[in-house]
């Protein structure tokens, strides 16, 4: 018999997620109700996640599920935010029940290790398109933001980039094997940097998360801030899968890690005053953090080899509504 939309949310997401103390009312009603505590703000985020934009058709459903709520808790992660509750709205073409529980497979094992509940949200049939909205809580007042880099400040970026660009590029090249699913596990299983994150409230002046590519959020966060930034093009941080699949001067050697996107890596500014607990943040993170340049005044970003020499970016990054 097939399942209609209540037997579909009873079976695979009711239950799915972890219980927490401050949800009064979750599935199952109109809307869900909870309870924010005293001194903290709430952070709230939403992504879409369309077949043949965000993921290839043939895509492992664990996989959407888990980047899904993923792409959204990265979010939270470039906002200094501690998650706590999610809504998923799932659109279907069918009620396949193998594609659904592998889609509730990997969305409820990142909803488990992150802490986060799924409190409620909607099914209907249409082409494959999921949407995530996220609720993270603050201490009061200190929420990073895009707005509060200030000229001098060193720009920092964690992790490796380019990789998850190289896995969409390269599905039909012949490439080292090994280095390919590498980075297509990049692409379908990024991982959300929230203890980073977190680590970061009251020492990062600004911060934003990687999605359309470094350039592309770096300029992002610039405008919001009023300032422009310098950085060493040499010293963007690649992805060790990249340097298995990128050999001599290919210009991807730099256009993936600058404008590829998909990375989910935080880019944050840090003021000189706090330059000296960089080193203690990424030791307890477990995080590679790596600087790359700096904030100047006026607007726009210039990018340098390390010898001083001006480079020119192939690309700018991903727009959905671009030229």
């Amino acid at each position: 018999m097939p399942l209609n939309e209540f037997d579909l949310i009873a079976r695979y997401f009711a239950g799915l997620t972890p219980a927490r103390d401050d949800i009064r009312l979750g599935i199952g009603d109109d809307a869900a109700v909870v309870s924010v505590p005293p001194g903290h703000d709430l952070v709230i985020a939403t992504d879409t996640l369309v077949a043949g934009v965000h993921f290839p058709p043939d895509t492992d459903p664990v996989a959407i599920g888990h980047k899904a709520l993923a792409v959204n808790l990265s979010d939270l992660a470039a906002m200094g935010a501690d998650p706590a509750w999610a809504l998923l709205a799932l659109t279907l073409p069918e009620a396949d029940a193998a594609w659904l529980a592998a889609f509730a497979e990997g969305f409820g094992r990142l909803a488990s290790e992150s802490g986060i509940a799924l409190i409620g949200g909607d099914t209907t049939r249409g082409p494959l398109t999921v949407t995530v909205t996220v609720h993270g809580r603050v201490p009061e007042g200190q929420a990073l933001t895009r707005n509060g880099a200030r000229p001098g400040d060193a720009i920092y970026v964690s992790g490796g980039l380019g990789a998850a660009a190289a896995a969409l590029a390269l599905r039909e090249a012949d490439a080292d094997p090994d280095a390919l699913q590498a980075s297509r596990l990049r692409l379908d299983y990024p991982e959300p940097r929230l203890a980073l994150g977190r680590a970061l409230r009251g020492l990062a002046s600004a911060a934003i998360d990687i999605s359309d590519g470094l350039l592309a959020d770096l300029g992002h966060l610039c405008q919001a801030s009023g300032v422009g930034a310098e950085i060493d093009v040499d010293a963007v941080p690649r992805h060790p899968a990249l340097t298995q699949l990128v050999r001599g001067d290919d210009t991807t050697w730099y256009d993936w890690p600058l404008a590829g996107g998909d990375d989910y890596e935080l880019c944050f500014t840090v003021p000189d005053a706090a330059q000296s607990r960089i080193a203690a943040v990424a030791e307890s993170t477990g995080i590679a953090l790596t600087r790359i340049g700096e904030i100047t005044p006026g607007e726009g970003l210039e990018c340098r080899h390390a010898d001083g020499s001006a480079f020119r970016p192939g690309a700018g990054g991903y727009q959905h509504f671009g030229p």
